[in-house]
């Protein structure tokens, strides 16, 4: 494998009794185990920097102020929740994004970050839990 070339990892981020699109090619993990994702792009900078690796609890608690995996727009996207006066949205870190407006962040939210690591670096790590 050359350095630098994404692995192609099927994951599973809905509960069980959820449709998701490609669900045929979707791992058979528990609904409820932890996994880990790559942070690809800059949407979330400067907390979370390009092919850091992130831990998802798929039943963890999320609140305003969360990081989280959701489904938005028809796509995964991984945002922080944010709670305003018009409801939830979904907030990119990087001003240069949009801000998601969701009404139910119960059924957007497919897990919540609960720990970030730079690969390579065994110090390098941070908990949000």
């Amino acid at each position: 494998m050359s350095k630098g070339k994404p692995i192609d990892i099927p994951i599973r981020i809905a509960p069980a009794d959820t449709a998701i699109p490609g669900e045929e090619e979707a791992s058979s993990c528990a609904s409820g185990e932890p996994y880990a994702l790559m942070v690809l792009g800059d949407s979330m900078l400067p907390e979370f920097e390009e092919g850091e690796i992130i831990v998802v609890e798929p039943e963890g608690l999320a609140k305003d102020g969360s990081y989280v995996v959701a489904w938005a727009n028809e796509e995964y996207i991984f945002r922080q929740l944010v709670q305003h006066a018009e409801g939830w949205m979904l907030k990119p870190l990087n001003p240069l994004y949009p801000n998601i407006p969701i009404d139910n962040p119960k059924q957007a939210v497919k897990g919540v970050v609960i720990m970030k690591k730079k690969p390579g670096k065994r110090k390098e790590q941070k908990s949000y839990v």
